[in-house]
């Protein structure tokens, strides 16, 4: 099976009735939480940016307590000097509405994809149920090395954020600084979560250092389907789908191969 008949075979496999149920689940529980995050954030931290910004553009003067820690206090002056100018507050409010707008982006496929993290197991289940029964799956995949993998991957894609600093303020460059942290957690995840629930750690190793690449195109591909506003909420459980039947016909290939070596 090529990558066309994987693409198509998963695109039917999602609008299947029970597929497009557990697909509601993450878009469901992804809006209330994002929903209390937004407001969260509304009450108790834009509604005094928005004070301290108003009140420097007017010249007022910006009380600031000199006992807060000292990142909040050089924060709060860096808002007061960018929003004093008329220049400077124009390029501020690009500047905000941009990292807001990512901001939101990143936290949704974050959350979706913790989310479709404990829906794996059922969505390979009904895959392998329906057109994989023949295959004896060995999956070593629990909640231990689950949880590993994911504090792991938060790890080095804070990391990568912190070292990508001096990158986001070079135009085209700060893009793929900005996305490229939080491509590594989504493939480290997908990619984990997917097969570990097919594989065993043998046979995972084996087919992921083997095609690593092809994974990699895969996921990137999902990636920038995620970059669709909100669309990662709903086609979550495509991607799990879609990386489930490459896995499953790469475990085909791999058994055929140990049954000629065996004979």
């Amino acid at each position: 099976m090529n990558e066309t008949e994987i693409i198509l075979k998963s695109v039917k496999d999602f609008f299947n009735s029970k597929m497009l149920k557990i697909a509601l689940i993450p878009l469901i529980v992804s809006m209330i939480i994002l929903y209390l995050i937004f407001f969260g954030m509304a009450s108790f931290g834009i509604e005094t940016l928005r004070t301290i910004a108003q009140t420097a553009q007017e010249g007022g003067e910006v009380i600031i307590d000199e006992s807060s820690p000292f990142y909040a206090v050089w924060f709060i002056y860096f808002i007061v000097f960018l929003f004093k100018y008329s220049i400077t507050s124009w390029l501020a409010g690009i500047l905000f509405y941009t990292i807001g707008t990512i901001f939101v982006f990143h936290i949704s496929v974050i959350l979706t994809l913790f989310i479709i993290g404990f829906l794996t197991p059922m969505i390979v289940d009904n895959l392998h149920k329906k057109d994989y029964a023949y295959l004896k799956l060995k999956p070593f995949g629990n909640v231990t090395n689950a949880i590993i993998n994911a504090v792991k991957s938060v790890f080095v894609m804070i990391l990568l954020y912190i070292l990508f600093i001096p990158l986001y303020f070079i135009p085209i460059i700060n893009i793929i600084a900005l996305y490229l942290p939080l491509y590594y957690f989504f493939h480290k995840l997908l990619n984990f979560d997917v097969g570990s629930t097919i594989l065993s750690k043998d046979e995972y190793n084996k087919i992921y250092v083997d095609n690593s690449s092809s994974f990699r195109f895969r996921t990137l591909a999902l990636y920038f389907l995620s970059t669709v506003p909100f669309i990662t909420l709903f086609v979550a459980v495509f991607y799990v789908i879609y990386l489930s039947n490459a896995y499953f016909m790469e475990l085909i290939k791999l058994r055929k191969e140990e049954e000629v070596n065996f004979e």
